[in-house]
């Protein structure tokens, strides 16, 4: 088995990336290496949550605390399931509110407050989805950071081997040739092993890796000896791959996740209206009070009061609604935040950016 490492690999010192990203030196000793199987991986991404880990995973790459084992086999499977699991996030969420809103109001009576209520929701949905796809992106570029490695004559002569014997990943009626090549990719890793080296194989695919009718969470019996040394572990899962970045930084990791985490709610479209609202009012208000101002500077007294009696109503709508000691904007810049924040709210509603009529 060779390890081979991407040409644009630096140093982390050397290195660094908007994202907060670099990458290390493969054979540094002392750090957790893992080996995380396509399932996992996918399994992740399809969370919502996912960025909690994903985060922690891309600082400690790049402190060169963890050292993520990538085969070719991982990459071409997540790119060939990715498409599949992308569009299933959305339209399964899409499908279920409209079948939902189909029963309120086939066996309902008078649920219009429910269904406003959906209807706001099923406005996100999309937004959903966004932010959740983006967990593919983010794991494909720490794929492409990992360290690869690549199979020898050996490694494929060993997978053939347990092919021929029906060993586990082979014992089910399969083909498990791809996962019998992470297992022998993972054989060969740990044998380099240096003493304060840890490793740990994650899988989510308990039926091909797991032990056969006992706890799913402990490897098949004919994979075994690969983990009864203090230097292997076995996971399962995403929760099994949390589980060995808690053990391995121990008190650390919860400060990690915290520092390194941060969740993100989409706003809902009632939300959004009531402060694309507000930002027009404070910018009308803005605006009117100022042009009082220039009609006072230059003494046409008749127009101001023309021009007092037509925004009176209107001022005082917005003073009740806002309080008056609020919409007095102190400089440029608060002027400028106000208009800002309104162009923003009417670009997400379907606007052009800088539409700033009142």
């Amino acid at each position: 088995m060779q390890i081979l490492l991407p040409a644009s690999r630096v140093t982390p010192d050397l290195q660094t990336s908007s994202r907060g990203v670099g990458n290390h030196n493969a054979n540094v000793s002392g750090v957790l290496r893992v080996l995380i199987d396509t399932s996992t991986w996918l399994d992740l991404a399809k969370r919502r949550d996912g960025q909690r880990l994903i985060v922690p995973i891309r600082v400690l790459a790049f402190q060169g605390r963890l050292d993520l084992l990538v085969p070719q086999v991982v990459i071409d499977e997540f790119e060939r399931n990715r498409p599949r699991v992308e569009a299933s996030m959305t339209s399964e969420v899409t499908q279920r509110f409209k079948l939902i809103r189909r029963d309120l109001v086939q066996y309902g009576s008078d649920h219009s407050e429910a269904l406003e209520m959906l209807d706001q929701l099923a406005h996100q949905v999309p937004l959903i989805g966004a932010m959740t796809t983006r967990n593919f992106e983010e794991i494909r570029e720490q794929l492409d950071r990992g360290s690869r490695i690549e199979p020898t004559a050996d490694d494929q002569a060993r997978v053939v081997a347990r092919g021929l014997t029906k060993a586990a990943p082979f014992h089910r009626s399969k083909n498990g040739t791809a996962d019998a090549l992470l297992i022998e990719l993972f054989s060969t890793v740990l044998a380099s092993a240096g003493k304060d080296d840890r490793y740990a194989f994650v899988t989510s695919n308990s039926e091909d890796f797991s032990a056969v009718g006992g706890d799913n969470r402990q490897p098949h019996a004919e994979l075994a000896q690969l983990f009864a040394g203090e230097h292997s572990t076995y996971r399962l899962g995403v929760e099994g791959l949390e589980q060995a970045l808690a053990e391995e930084f121990g008190e650390e990791w919860p400060e990690i996740v915290e520092e390194n985490y941060f969740e993100e709610e989409p706003r809902r479209l009632d939300e959004i209206l009531a402060a694309e609202q507000e930002m027009f009012d404070k910018v009308w208000y803005e605006r009117s009070m100022r042009h009082d101002r220039e009609l006072t500077f230059e003494g046409k007294q008749e127009e101001l009061e023309r021009h007092r009696s037509i925004a009176r109503s209107g001022r005082k709508r917005v003073e009740n609604a806002y309080g008056a000691e609020n919409l007095d904007p102190q400089d440029n810049f608060e002027i400028g935040m106000l208009n800002g924040k309104l162009s923003a709210l009417r670009w997400v509603l379907g606007s052009e950016w800088d539409f700033l009529d009142t």
